[in-house]
């Protein structure tokens, strides 16, 4: 599930549509949970797909660490890539704002940390790497741990709308977190190595 002061809009030709902050949404907010409502496919269940809907949710999948797809049934589905992400997944199945962001900006991933199964060179950018490839959280994973440290201390103190939709058990783990009582598990442990 996606934040609720977000909205799909179109963002260039290159880009399409994207999915925008209608309000500000402070570091260390959660800006997406995987809910029941999402779909967990596996590779097998993909294959099995028409070419048509195989692609489709191909483009608006990522993998999780067992190398199954995550197809979003909200506008998460949207979000797109930059090197200069503002929110950060983590391995208790949820993004975090790493940074603030503003009204009209535009959410953004890192696609380097989900799974992607073939390369792809993104559209430049001044801090951007010229192509993203299926192992790059093994090549990257310290540059988010780093981004999710400097969120993890603001979880407590951020709006959560998303809170009704966390477990206990989840949100516990998180306010230790939150509050340096427990170290927080590294996005490594979201990559999935493959056959």
């Amino acid at each position: 599930m996606i934040h609720p002061d977000t909205e799909v809009r179109f963002i260039s030709d290159e880009k399409g549509r994207g999915l925008v902050a209608t309000a500000f949404i402070p570091k260390g907010a959660i800006t997406w949970i995987l809910d029941p409502l999402d779909r967990e496919i596996r590779p097998a269940e993909l294959a099995a797909y028409d070419g048509k809907y195989r692609e489709i949710l191909l483009t608006y999948s990522f993998r999780n660490s067992a190398g199954n797809y995550i197809f979003c049934w909200d506008n998460g589905r949207h979000i797109n890539h930059s090197c200069d992400n503002n929110c950060c997944l983590t391995p208790y199945q949820l993004e975090l704002a790493v940074r603030d962001i503003l009204p009209g900006e535009e959410l953004t991933d890192d696609y380097g940390y989900l799974n992607i199964i073939a390369p792809f060179t993104p559209a430049p950018e001044a801090a951007g790497r010229a192509v993203i490839y299926p192992d790059d959280l093994r090549r990257y994973w310290q540059k988010w741990d780093r981004q999710l440290a400097g969120a993890w201390p603001l979880v407590e103190r951020a709006a959560q709308p998303l809170r009704p939709f966390i477990s206990d058990e989840t949100w516990r783990i998180l306010m230790a977190i939150s509050h340096g009582q427990k170290a927080a598990d590294s996005i490594l442990n979201c990559f999935y190595p493959g056959e």
